[in-house]
């Protein structure tokens, strides 16, 4: 029932259950992560359909065909199991929430940027090398201590929206057929949308479909991480995200990293090494504090927390209305 309580009710259970529970490691060391048999078509079509003889516009023909085609059969995918949950009643519904939480990164997204605090404070800049080059594309051996930690603070704004915000926002819109292609457009976009000799052409449909499936979540993500400041601070840092959204070379990522800059008063972006090239952005809130600590990663997951519990506590009221409405 897209755009229903039961759908905003699924998605508050799924958002609960993700919070407390996450992905557990027992589980996916047994079984395969939905996530990895996308991953794992992608890299098919990739090796079957991508090759370097091909002129660039064959190349991005193909690449249109491939990520169009996966979509497609993920809209099937989630189109035919929704029939099937629905005719199940409750039991559909308690599946289907546990089928929605599995792809929602809320718990597993801080944790694995709060092992980069962890790092630093056990084993120095090594360790938080080691840490941030799990969740980060750029080559960390480039990175000082401050560039580490706001790499890992600009990774969890980022995600925050790809990993939680988005999944969440095209569930709402289109149901499980919504959420299904979501996750592997995404995951096609961070496998083969890169802006290399090998998948310029070949990912360049992933990427730009990516990036429009996440004007909206970005925007929305932002304005929650916005929210999770203090009321008195609302003003200040909405003016920080609108001024510098901008200057982020994503037309989308600028709006939840400039958001957490203004609110953790962080000066993030600026110069940094992708694959050998040296990307020059200013910095997002330029006067914020440019040398970031553990402790400024620590702080930046408790605002990620407050942003996710506000958009939790919306979702709520949603169905609470819905409730007291009859709808």
């Amino acid at each position: 029932m897209i755009l229903g309580t039961s759908t905003f009710l699924i998605l508050l259970l799924a958002l609960i259950l993700d919070r407390f529970i996450g992905d557990p490691d027992w589980l996916w060391q047994k079984i395969p992560h939905p996530v990895v048999a996308f991953g794992a078509a992608i890299s098919w079509a990739d090796t079957r359909y991508n090759h370097s003889h091909l002129r660039s516009l064959d190349k991005e023909k193909r690449g249109f065909v491939v990520i169009g085609s996966l979509m497609i059969m993920s809209i099937i995918c989630g189109w035919i199991i929704s029939v099937y949950l629905l005719r199940l009643g409750i039991l559909g519904l308690v599946l289907e929430t546990v089928i929605v939480a599995i792809f929602l990164a809320q718990k597993s997204l801080a944790a694995h940027v709060g092992l980069v605090a962890s790092g630093l404070r056990e084993d120095g800049l090594k360790g938080g090398r080691a840490a941030v080059s799990m969740i980060v594309g750029r080559n960390p051996e480039t990175l000082d201590e401050a560039a580490v930690c706001r790499a890992a603070i600009e990774s969890l704004a980022e995600n925050a929206s790809d990993g939680v915000v988005a999944p969440a926002f095209w569930y709402v819109i289109f149901g499980l057929p919504g959420l299904f292609a979501y996750k592997m457009l995404n995951t096609a976009d961070s496998m083969i949308g890169h802006l290399n000799d090998k998948y310029r052409d070949f990912g360049r449909a992933s990427a730009k479909l990516d990036d429009l499936s996440n004007y909206v979540p970005a925007r929305l993500t932002g304005a929650l991480i916005v929210l999770a400041s203090k009321p008195a601070q609302w003003r200040q840092n909405l003016t920080v995200m609108l001024r510098d959204a901008s200057l982020h070379r994503s037309p989308n990522a600028g709006w939840p990293e400039s958001a957490m800059a203004g609110v953790s008063g962080l000066a993030l972006g600026g110069p940094r090494i992708y694959a050998g090239d040296v990307v020059d952005e200013p910095f997002m809130n330029d006067r914020g504090n440019r040398n970031a600590s553990a402790s400024d990663i620590e702080r930046a997951i408790s605002i990620y927390w407050r942003a996710m519990l506000i958009g939790t506590l919306i979702l709520a009221s949603i169905v609470l209305i819905g409730w007291l409405f009859g709808r």
